[in-house]
Parts: structure tokens; C-alpha cells; sequence
């Protein structure tokens, strides 16, 4: 009891050595497998049913609310006390732009071009890239790899602004929204089983570990039907 009453409740005692960060997409509804038939859209609104509900806190003027605009490029370094209340950076949902759901609302995936999100995992005082955005890039992991054949990244190049880190805490950052990016699979081959690997790409990731598929990168397959 001692012991427990030397532990913060706001930040981790020991932080000198984090852990690259682990990824997970949305949406995720059963398994790593995003199946569907573009004729018929009981098949895929689910996905898209998910992707608005998990975008709600990403709203444009739910951010402006709650959260600040911040410097582009530079890390968000918060000083004072471990338990006074740290400000967020506003991500909006309109950042990432055809995977936003605000032109299209099914998110492409009545088109056949599925939008799906990639956040990186919130680890307590972590500066990913060392100094240097970390980026993203998706492949076929196994296979034939013109059944992937084109890839767009928002927002911007596919990159997660230093702006968003250090993350604080779930007590003192409590509007923290964690940013994403948006992979929109423009050209996948239909009809076909297409395992995908996205990977993190930086200073620090480690995305080639065989014993964890989820530690900065995931492995994911679409199934697009017509």
C-alpha cells in the first residue's frame, strides 16, 4: 500500500525506455478482413456505419470547441504540473478530405474504393520520428502485387504531424483525439483476396517484428466484389 501511494496517477514512473507504437485501422468490425459487393449495399454499409460513428469526435465543430490550433512541424511540449489539464490540437475530420465522409458519405466504399483509417496507438510521452513526421505506405504483403495498384494518403502525404505529441494521459489530456491517416484504396482488383500490409515509417518504428503484426505496421485484406 506504501509503494502504490509513490505511483502518479497521471504519467507512467518509469518512461526511459517507451516502445514504438503499435497500429490499428478502422473500421473493424469482424476480423482483418474488409469483404463487400459494390451491388449491394447491405454488404458495406456497416463498414460505413462505423467509420461515421468513430469520425463523430473528428467533427469539424466538435474540434473547434474543444481544441486548439497548433504549429504545423513542432511538437506540442506542455510544461507545468503532472495533473494540471493539458490543451489538444484540433484534428478535423475535413483533413482527410475523399475519406472525410463529408462528400461522399459512404466513404467510396460504394464505388469500390474503400477508405480505411490507420491511428497509431497513444503511448505517454512519446515523440515519434525524433524530430521527423512518420509516415505510412501500403503494399501487397503477399501475393500479386499489381492487385493493389493505387493508394491515396490523406492528410497530405500520409504523414502524423509532430503537433499531435507528446501525448499527456488520459487524465490531464482529456480532449486529446488522436490523429489519423486516411488510406483510400482507389484501384484494388476485384473479385480477389488481396492481403494488404501498411506499414509506420520513421526514426525509432520498428515494423518488421514476425512475432507482433500489430507493432507499426498491419496486415489487413480487402475483398471487393462487384
Amino acid at each position: 500500500y506504501v509503494m502504490l501511494l509513490t505511483l502518479s496517477p497521471y504519467t507512467p514512473r518509469f518512461r526511459d525506455r517507451v516502445s514504438p507504437p503499435g497500429v490499428m485501422i478502422r473500421p473493424y468490425l469482424n476480423g482483418f478482413t474488409i469483404a463487400f459487393n459494390v451491388s449491394q449495399p447491405n454488404t458495406w454499409q456497416p463498414y460505413v456505419d462505423s467509420m461515421h460513428h468513430f469520425l463523430a469526435a473528428y467533427d469539424d465543430k466538435v474540434q473547434e470547441e474543444k481544441n486548439i490550433e497548433c504549429v504545423s512541424g513542432e511538437y506540442f511540449i506542455q510544461g507545468g504540473d503532472d495533473s494540471e489539464e493539458k490543451k489538444a490540437c484540433q484534428f478535423k475530420r475535413s483533413l482527410l478530405q475523399n475519406c472525410s465522409g463529408i462528400e461522399d458519405p459512404t466513404f467510396g466504399y460504394s464505388k469500390g474504393q474503400p477508405c480505411i483509417l490507420l491511428k497509431m496507438n497513444r503511448i505517454i510521452g512519446y515523440r515519434p520520428g525524433a524530430g521527423v513526421p512518420v509516415s505510412v505506405d501500403c503494399k501487397v504483403q503477399k501475393g500479386n502485387e499489381s492487385h493493389l495498384r493505387s493508394v491515396d494518403f490523406y492528410p497530405g502525404n500520409g504523414t502524423f504531424d509532430l503537433m499531435y505529441y507528446p501525448y499527456y494521459g488520459k487524465f490531464t489530456h482529456v480532449n486529446y483525439t488522436s490523429p489519423l491517416v486516411a488510406m483510400h484504396f482507389t484501384d484494388v482488383e476485384k473479385n480477389h483476396l488481396v492481403p494488404i500490409q501498411c506499414s509506420l515509417n520513421g526514426k525509432g518504428i520498428i515494423n518488421d517484428l514476425n512475432s507482433d503484426r500489430f507493432l507499426g505496421r498491419i496486415i489487413f485484406t480487402l475483398s471487393i466484389g462487384k
